[in-house]
């Protein structure tokens, strides 16, 4: 089985343009999540998708592979989704573009469980969060069955806290693995009220019967969403 990571990376961002090239502690961060990627063993290719020449420019100078995508993408599914149609390749591991600190060791479990558990279609991260966090609506949070499937997600404290104190809560971690065939077919799936509500993508794959597995694992760090997380990111980094 051919498992190939795609880092979607686009210039445009209301908050934060042109972010996947901004310096992390002295490497671009699109570098930086290249790197991680290309360290998990269980992945046989890393591809940046990008509709941008000073990004494509960027990853041919240190050696990455780059596929060029249309503009006019809504979501870094739909960007990776056109990439996969024109690769070889059986399940696709989607790395956000602006996650510097995702662990290898995190992409090879999304690989191995790709490998070794033919029923599961679809596969993401999630980890424990505290009662404080999940207050939060930027955390997404989910709830899981028994086998580790998600039941949903929601920006909301999802399980309600009614009574005293037995809730749980994890966060998501926004990074999928796919059967190259669901990844296709994402596009073409009918958009829920819920995902328009919550503005959460990953509901349209709910909402049509196809299983989310979770796999739980620690933290790895904040994400880069505004200028100010860079200066975050980089203490982590130097510890």
């Amino acid at each position: 089985m051919k498992v190939v990571a795609i880092i979607p990376a686009r210039w445009g961002s209301t908050r934060f343009p042109g972010k996947v090239l901004t310096p992390i502690a002295g490497k671009p961060m699109i570098t930086r999540v290249w790197e991680k990627a290309r360290a998990a063993s269980g992945i046989d290719d890393v591809i940046v998708a990008t509709d941008d020449d000073r990004i494509a420019d960027t990853v041919r100078e240190f050696g990455g592979r780059v596929e060029m995508t249309r503009s006019d993408h809504e979501s870094g599914s739909d960007r990776i989704a056109e990439v996969a149609a024109r690769i070889e390749a059986d399940a696709i591991i989607n790395v956000q573009g602006d996650e510097p600190l995702v662990r290898s060791g995190d992409l090879d479990r999304l690989a191995a469980m790709m490998r070794e558990d033919r029923i599961v279609r679809v596969a993401s991260l999630c980890h424990a969060i505290s009662d404080e966090e999940a207050n939060n609506p930027n955390r997404v949070k989910v709830v899981r069955n028994a086998a580790g499937d998600a039941l949903y997600f929601s920006r909301a404290k999802i399980p309600h806290p009614r009574h005293g104190d037995y809730a749980q809560y994890f966060q998501h971690a926004g990074i999928y693995a796919y059967r190259r065939s669901d990844l296709l077919a994402f596009s073409t799936l009918l958009v829920p009220a819920e995902e328009r509500a919550e503005a959460l993508e990953q509901l349209r794959y709910l909402a049509a019967g196809i299983a989310i597995r979770l796999i739980e694992t620690e933290p790895s760090g904040p994400g880069v969403d505004a200028p100010e997380d860079v200066a975050i990111v980089e203490k982590l980094l130097a510890r």
